[in-house]
């Protein structure tokens, strides 16, 4: 099926941070990202998708966690062909998983500096940038608090500010408001848009309304293959009164994986 694309806005300045080209990922021996076809500027970038769809493998093959079965791949103007290219791409990303390891025993500035190392950080930036990226997620009076001692939501928050610390070029956060309340869901929000505005943000999430709320631009998901791409306004007006969801948002989404359904 033909994806459906909004129409095509003025060019801007900035180069593609994401540009994929017939890409293929597999999960297992599951062909999990079937022929994708991808370009994506800075900005804040919301990936929707029923369960088993394909996002967390696209997040992976995005994060050089597992390797392209087949097509082409360039993040950051780089071709992701080659270890010496994977380790300056990773550098200038920032990944947070649906589940990420970590110590128990270190406190929450210890975890997070260590992720700073690993990221080759510059030693003499790395404690002011954790204390920027603590102070980022609202874990300012937690910064010496033991990570086993975090509740969830802390703990989601914590994996958001290592993924933040090295201001990356290229952000992408598999599923990162599970276990916030709301008020905490509000202020992720702000921090979406304000790290857009220079980066290239992805977002993976099963909430629709976040994303209609914090993103300027939407991707759907569908069995490994780009069914929409276009502003959250575009999925709304996609829907109508008589398809399911609760809201304009939620009416368009279910529209466009009906309308999928359907030609298969």
């Amino acid at each position: 099926m033909r994806t459906v694309r909004a129409a095509e806005t003025a060019p801007t300045l900035h180069p593609w941070r994401v540009h994929a080209e017939g890409l293929r990922v597999r999960a297992g021996r599951h062909l999990a990202i079937d022929g994708l076809d991808l370009s994506l500027r800075p900005g804040v970038h919301g990936v929707l998708g029923p369960n088993g769809a394909g996002k967390t493998t696209l997040m992976r093959a995005l994060a050089t966690v597992v390797e392209p079965a087949a097509g082409a791949l360039t993040l950051l103007g780089a071709h992701v062909d080659g270890r010496a290219n994977l380790r300056a791409v990773r550098r200038r990303l920032g990944y947070l998983p649906q589940q990420f390891g970590f110590y128990p025993r270190f406190t929450v500035r210890e975890f997070i500096t260590y992720m700073a190392w690993l990221k080759e950080m510059p030693k003499a930036a790395t404690p002011d940038a954790v204390q920027r990226a603590i102070d980022r997620v609202g874990l300012t009076n937690k910064a010496d608090a033991k990570m086993k001692t975090l509740s969830g939501g802390m703990l989601r928050r914590a994996g958001i500010a290592q993924a933040v610390v090295n201001d990356p070029e290229l952000l992408l956060l598999d599923e990162p408001t599970v276990g916030l309340d709301p008020e905490q869901r509000l202020e992720f929000r702000d921090l979406l848009r304000e790290l857009g505005a220079d980066s290239c943000v992805l977002v993976s999430t099963h909430l629709v309304e976040d994303v209609v709320a914090a993103c300027t631009d939407v991707l759907l998901i569908n069995e490994g293959r780009l069914l929409f791409q276009g502003t959250p306004d575009d999925l709304i007006a996609r829907g109508g009164e008589h398809d399911a969801g609760d809201s304009p948002a939620e009416r368009g989404y279910s529209a466009l994986l009906r309308q999928h359904r359907s030609t298969v």
